[in-house]
């Protein structure tokens, strides 16, 4: 009896409550983050896709790029991440890791670049939208996937000393080895070890886009929603390229092409191309330094000598320097560099990136016949003392560097691509973006 006493009183007291109160507004629906891709043993979330998706929309909005429809769009943004978790994946396996230290490091640089304090820098990211600890993880995230290609993919790639006479060669035979071409490109890839059936499809594929490009569509905002090639989400925009950089896939179609025309399809290994020429123009190839003569005095420290003794014998050589004594003599008796002490420390004639960082900064501050004060590289202590410059033609050994560049660029993009193809085709996924 007095349990259903109480009870009934707290069923009145609930009554009472309810008529004297407002009713209560309805509970709002919380959606869960829902999984748009399975990937190996990872998954891709509906928030992840978002963030990254809004990211492309304002890369694109600032590159003036039309948007294709937001589902095509969102398509390719997942395709992207789902490439992107694969390396992930495959990096952490390989034990890459980036450190906050270097990312620290990347981020001052870059806010240095833009001659931003730091606090400014993450105003400038607040206010274009983007969140300081998202920006960061994605500096984290493309370090360590270059750092991946470069490990699996970089590594692998030699560039012979013959070929890069052939490429010289070539180059000087060519009418335009002094051009540089802006191209935009379109790739419709195959699958690996593709059937017969599957080239027809795709070649069908890539013709259907030709003949869209050609009449109606828009190059970039189609490249954005049905490329497969790296730059698809930058328009397929490959920037301006000078001749020895351009694919050599596409040797003997780009130089053929008006400034807005388009090509015919481009088979590879990779599946079937369309590029298009924006623009060009001549580029001088003559390539002016300013040399400079210095020699130095180098001691070393180890166990024996310490920091503070390497710089104080090297001062009172300076003082001695002062005060008449021969650089080239003391060089010879007290340096630790015995290839430029036995020239009285000279280093003959260095352009611009011959040394080491920290060396060039202090001789780069020297007028001809200035000695520096005690100074510290990574090979030891050192005075340098500047003897001369000259402004000189570097033209032969720049290109040489140039073609040596231009030909590893070349096999690195044929074999990312290959092996970014090979990695997603071997990789488990499984899309449940529409359920």
């Amino acid at each position: 009896m007095i349990q259903r006493i109480i009870f009934g009183s707290a069923l009145v007291c609930f009554a009472l409550i309810a008529q004297a109160a407002p009713a209560p507004e309805k509970p709002a629906i919380v959606e869960l983050d829902r999984i748009v891709a399975i990937v190996n043993d990872d998954v891709i979330t509906s928030t992840q896709l978002d963030s990254y998706l809004k990211n492309i929309k304002k890369q694109l909005q600032q590159r003036n790029t039309k948007l294709p429809p937001h589902d095509i769009l969102q398509r390719q943004s997942l395709e992207r991440l789902i490439q992107e978790r694969i390396q992930l994946q495959l990096a952490k396996k390989q034990g890459i890791r980036i450190d906050d230290e270097t990312i620290n490091t990347v981020i001052n640089n870059i806010s240095k670049q833009n001659r931003l304090s730091m606090k400014q820098f993450r105003e400038v990211l607040k206010r274009d939208g983007y969140e300081f600890s998202e920006f960061r993880e994605n500096i984290r995230t493309e370090f360590t996937i270059a750092q991946l290609q470069k490990k699996l993919v970089e590594s692998r790639i030699n560039i012979s000393e013959q070929e890069v006479e052939n490429y010289l060669a070539q180059q000087k035979t060519a009418n335009n080895a002094q051009t540089q071409y802006h191209l935009a490109h379109i790739l419709i890839a195959l699958p690996e070890a593709a059937t017969p059936e599957q080239i027809k499809q795709t070649r069908a594929k890539a013709q259907d886009v030709l003949n869209k490009v050609r009449s109606v569509a828009d190059f970039k905002q189609t490249a954005v929603a049905v490329s497969d090639g790296q730059h698809a989400l930058k328009g397929g925009d490959l920037g301006l390229l000078e001749a020895g950089q351009v694919p050599s896939i596409f040797d003997g179609v780009v130089d053929k092409l008006e400034i807005n025309q388009i090509s015919d399809l481009i088979r590879s290994a990779s599946g079937f191309h369309i590029i298009k020429l924006l623009g060009k123009k001549e580029n001088k190839q003559q390539h002016i330094v300013q040399q400079t003569m210095a020699r130095h005095i180098l001691i070393k420290t180890d166990q024996i000598t310490s920091d503070a003794q390497a710089q104080q014998q090297l001062q009172r050589l300076l003082e001695r320097i002062n005060s008449g004594d021969d650089f080239a003599k003391l060089s010879q008796a007290s340096s630790d560099d015995k290839a430029s002490a036995a020239n009285g420390g000279s280093l003959g004639w260095s352009s611009p990136g011959m040394l080491v960082p920290e060396f060039q900064e202090v001789m780069d501050k020297l007028a001809p016949g200035e000695i520096s004060r005690p100074f510290k590289s990574r090979f030891g202590w050192h005075i340098v003392q500047v003897i001369s410059r000259r402004q000189h033609d570097d033209t032969e050994q720049f290109n040489r560097g140039k073609a040596h560049k231009y030909l590893k660029e070349r096999k690195l993009n044929e074999d990312r691509q290959n092996w970014l193809r090979r990695l997603r085709d071997e990789s488990f996924v499984e899309y449940q973006l529409n359920r």
